[in-house]
């Protein structure tokens, strides 16, 4: 059984898309390991703040199965493919790695890059899994969340629990 970790976000109706998407992901795969939830203001376009967590799991399916399953999670909150990479979402799945897998294929890329590109993805990853290794890097994403730069990309976690399934 794989290991795989998976970011979510939402900025449209926030609250209510990661407690569905979250509980979509518990039918399908629990127990899941959640971070805390995160606010984040908008990288790379001007809009409401996210909503930012990651969740660990182990699955039997492969790196595709998996990313086809987000994609529906995705498309029962109403989640549009306009095309605009930098935009509002209701809920983005994304699947960042796959035990220690290096995958590089249409529509797959592991380790996600955005790991090391933006508090909002490896800060949560840190919180669950600071002791793993990231797979080209080789260093824990505890260490590697020690050492990014803050500065430019503030997150701070939410102060109230959405009733999110928080399982060991």
């Amino acid at each position: 059984m794989a290991r795989i970790y998976v970011s979510a976000g939402s900025n449209i109706d926030r609250a209510r898309n990661i407690r569905l998407g979250m509980k979509k992901l518990h039918a399908k795969y629990a127990p899941l390991t959640v971070s805390s939830i995160y606010d984040s203001e908008p990288v790379g376009f001007e809009g409401d703040c996210f909503f930012n967590l990651v969740v660990g799991f182990g699955t039997g399916d492969s790196p595709q199965e998996v990313v086809e399953t987000l994609h529906v999670i995705e498309d029962q909150c109403q989640r549009t493919r306009d095309g605009i990479r930098f935009s509002a979402r209701t809920l983005d799945l994304d699947l960042l790695l796959y035990d220690d897998r290096v995958i590089e294929e249409p529509g797959i890329s592991l380790p996600r890059r955005e790991i090391l590109r933006y508090a909002f993805v490896l800060g949560p990853l840190a919180e669950i899994a600071g002791e793993r290794h990231h797979p080209i890097e080789r260093s824990t994403f505890a260490r590697l969340w020690a050492e990014f730069d803050k500065s430019e990309q503030r997150i701070w976690i939410v102060p109230y629990e959405l009733g999110l399934p928080k399982e060991p």
